[in-house]
């Protein structure tokens, strides 16, 4: 599938390209397409050794954690929600409290913390794949829902559009809250699916419930505070649960007598080495997008559904912000800025800049975290791991879309 969408990317780049020198007489457009091979290719490389010092810290942090014997207790609380859903994976393995700590992670928000967490599990879930260039199911599910993740505390989103001039920062929150759960109810039932999982099950039963009344908590805790309230204390709350998890782990093994700084180490060694490794698999994404963007395909797209909409005699208003929702399964930082572009056009406070918004805090990057996450692994199978991550996405973006609408149409 990755050699698939590769190719198409510069396929589908090249054919616009062609259009455009020979019909438009653009003779500008291969210069920006080789510009876009060139500087991706940099930013592939210089983000891949901005993870280094980032998956050495977290890496080492979590194998405290391990020697310290906190994941397992962590893991315990989760184990029979994760035999039901990933029964190929033994109890009490590693690969739980990697997973587990990634998902917190992306529901706090916390996208530093949640990438290598994410690596180690994938790692872990690697060590008992028997074929280890193919994905394994438990593989699949871990990253669909790594993408889908719901975000708790979209702070860094908050934070743009304060920057932006938005008057009241925070008003997407509980917009992105509902846009993002739907998302990630949506990925999890087409993985379930495809892998025949029984949802209905009273253990899954449970926790999606008992889930699902968590999120209603939370919705109806920051729904009585004001918008200045609200980003203060999202802020507060996760940066007081990274740092007291860094503190639990080394307490952990203050007790049980275990050396953390020789723990550290040797999981930062982990960290640096997977760096290096993700370094190919990133460049290849990284350099296939830019070119797909240089050439004006994305835009054609956009242009094309707004065709569309106004032939139904839709509202259309909420195609300003689809560049975001485009962009969003193939490239984090390119979605960003598209959504920063938006709410420079058409105002912070805009439908558009709400909904940019939205879109950006309902999933993650569906195809960085395919070429990360499975190419730190050395997968090149990946079975139906797109297809359900896509799904996904499209439903956190007509969420997105909808929930615009009702709070701010």
């Amino acid at each position: 599938m990755l050699n698939f969408i590769w190719i198409a990317f510069f396929t589908i780049a090249f054919i616009v390209a062609l259009i455009k020198l020979f019909v438009f007489g653009d003779t500008q457009i291969f210069d920006q397409m080789m510009t876009a091979m060139f500087s991706l290719s940099k930013s592939a490389f210089e983000i891949s050794l901005g993870l280094t010092g980032i998956l050495a810290l977290w890496l080492g942090i979590m194998r405290i954690g391990e020697r310290s014997g906190f994941i397992d207790l962590l893991t315990r609380g989760l184990t029979p929600l994760f035999a039901k859903l990933m029964p190929e994976v033994p109890k009490n393995h590693p690969a739980l409290g990697a997973m587990v700590m990634n998902i917190a992670a992306n529901a706090l928000g916390l996208d530093n913390a949640a990438t290598p967490l994410g690596i180690k599990a994938m790692k872990e879930l690697q060590t008992i794949n028997p074929n280890k260039d193919t994905a394994s199911n438990a593989q699949i599910l871990f990253l669909v829902l790594n993408t889908s993740a719901v975000t708790l505390f979209p702070v860094t989103i908050f934070t743009y559009r304060a920057q932006m001039g938005a008057a009241n920062p925070t008003d997407v929150f509980i917009p992105i809250l509902i846009a993002t759960y739907a998302s990630t109810m949506i990925g999890l039932l087409a993985v379930a699916t495809v892998q025949k999982i029984n949802l209905f099950d009273k253990v899954i039963v449970s926790y999606l419930g008992g889930f699902t009344l968590f999120i209603a908590a939370l919705l109806s805790y920051f729904s009585s505070l004001n918008q200045a309230d609200m980003l203060t204390q999202s802020a507060l709350i996760s940066n007081i649960i990274l740092f007291s998890l860094v503190m639990l782990f080394i307490a952990g093994a203050v007790i049980k007598k275990v050396n953390a700084y020789d723990a550290f180490i040797d999981g930062a060694k982990e960290g640096f080495e997977t760096a290096i490794k993700i370094i190919p698999y990133l460049v290849a994404m990284l350099v296939a997008i830019g070119v797909f963007r240089a050439s004006g395909a994305l835009d054609l797209l956009a242009n094309g559904l707004r065709h569309i909409i106004l032939s139904l005699n839709l509202d259309d208003r909420f195609i300003d912000a689809m560049p975001t929702a485009l962009m969003k399964p193939f490239s984090g930082s390119g979605a960003r800025a598209m959504m920063v572009d938006t709410m420079q056009v058409y105002g912070a406070d805009s439908f558009a800049g709400r909904l940019a918004s939205i879109v950006q805090g309902s999933t993650e990057t569906t195809f960085y975290v395919l070429a990360v996450y499975f190419g730190s692994v050395g997968i090149k199978n990946i079975r139906h791991a797109a297809a359900c991550g896509i799904a996904a996405d499209i439903a956190g973006i007509v969420a997105a879309i909808m929930v615009a609408y009702w709070f701010f149409g």
